[in-house]
């Protein structure tokens, strides 16, 4: 028998009962697991910053991959008139079974002209344009295979020759802190001495809290989360501007070939956590917050604008609800929606005015009726001027 009875008269259950009372949604996150892999990953990074901080090898190096192979670097003159241009490189990469698909946005141009003045407009055009994308293939029929493009993260590239930052920097942050995350990176930091990349940074930060520009921020860590965990977490956010150095070319340095530069007065290596704030950066964009860089974008950058398209539209509707009240025309209730930033044509703007003046003139000619109307009927029941009041019998 499977079941037996205590001295006290009380049934023991044996280990195949237990077996039958686990009902088995402890394996949930399994088959999310699962699924997810089966599926794939994806994540958009942007790099933004003037030519020559080292983007390009700084992204080469975070990925190990080569994404700039037919890439036509511009000379001084004819980057004097040139516009900011957004590119897109997009690579699949795949680790112990998990693909990512990996898209970066390039930002060449951006901070290359004399007159840099609105140079951001171009990126931040680019991002409402995902957002709005992704919208648009929400409010869809066929929502099923939706293609998510919207930006995640935004590397900014800070010059180490400057004072901190400069006021092109500042402006860029102000004008897309409240459409992605921001994460400033301090280029090419194998410039500067290490006392100087302290003062640099500690000077970095006050002046981004000075400026009220929003980076990315670290989510707080749980309380039960190890000592471990909680110190490189610490370390994270006092890291920031990650200062980096980039480099594709690997050198024997103490019998060991490394990624690194090398210098006549010695070798500079990427990964060593002594010499730049590489393996931190990538750490934190691919170890520990990628997801976090995602559900950010999603729950707060996409939320809000997602909020402006569905006031604009409410607003529409009940703007096109009092109109109709007012002509007493029956139209639609609801009229189809304008994105908002996009303006309407010239041609459809004169025959709104058209419009418009139509009603106007049979409104004006309605009430024209009305008077003339009244106007005929009070004479009728006037009394004519040599009516002197008697009453006469016939």
């Amino acid at each position: 028998s499977d079941r037996h009875t205590s001295w006290d008269g009380t049934e023991l259950v044996n280990d195949r009962d237990q077996d039958k009372e686990y009902v088995g949604f402890a394996t949930l996150p399994n088959q999310v697991h699962r699924k997810s892999v089966k599926k794939g990953f994806d994540f958009t990074l942007m790099v933004a910053g003037e030519s020559g901080l080292g983007k390009s090898t700084l992204v080469n190096s975070l990925f190990l991959t080569d994404l700039y192979k037919d890439r036509k670097l511009l000379n001084a003159e004819e980057r004097i008139t040139q516009t900011v241009e957004i590119t897109k490189h997009t690579v699949d990469i795949e680790e112990k079974g998990v693909k990512l698909k990996l898209t970066i946005v390039d930002t060449p141009g951006f901070g290359d002209a004399v007159n840099n003045t609105e140079c951001w407009k171009s990126v931040a055009d680019y991002i409402d344009q995902q957002f709005e994308q992704y919208f648009r293939d929400e409010s869809g029929l066929n929502r099923k295979n939706i293609q998510d493009n919207r930006v995640h993260c935004c590397l900014y590239f800070i010059s180490p020759f400057g004072h901190g930052l400069r006021p092109l920097d500042v402006e860029f942050m102000k004008a897309l802190h409240e459409k992605v995350n921001i994460v400033p990176v301090l280029a090419k930091a194998d410039t500067l001495t290490p006392s100087e990349v302290k003062k640099k940074k500690i000077k970095i930060r006050e002046e981004i809290e000075q400026y009220g520009i929003k980076i990315y921020q670290f989510p707080d860590c749980d309380s039960d989360e190890d000592e471990e965990f909680k110190q490189q977490d610490l370390e994270l956010k006092e890291s920031i501007p990650f200062a980096v150095i980039g480099s594709n070319t690997v050198v024997e340095a103490k019998g060991k070939r490394v990624r690194g530069r090398l210098y006549p007065w010695g070798i500079v290596e990427v990964e060593n956590s002594a010499h730049c704030d590489f393996v931190k950066l990538r750490n934190m964009l691919v170890r520990t917050h990628m997801q976090d860089l995602k559900d950010v974008t999603r729950e707060t950058h996409y939320e809000n604008y997602r909020a402006q398209c569905i006031q604009s539209m409410t607003r529409m509707v009940v703007k096109e609800r009092n109109r109709n009240k007012l002509t007493r025309e029956s139209g639609t209730d609801f009229p189809i929606p304008v994105v908002p930033g996009v303006s309407e044509s010239e041609t459809e703007k004169l025959i709104r005015e058209k419009d418009e003046e139509v009603r106007h003139a049979d409104h004006e000619l309605e009430s024209h009726h009305q008077h003339d109307h009244d106007h005929d009927h009070v004479s009728l029941l006037a009394p004519s001027p040599g009516y002197s009041g008697v009453e006469i019998n016939v």
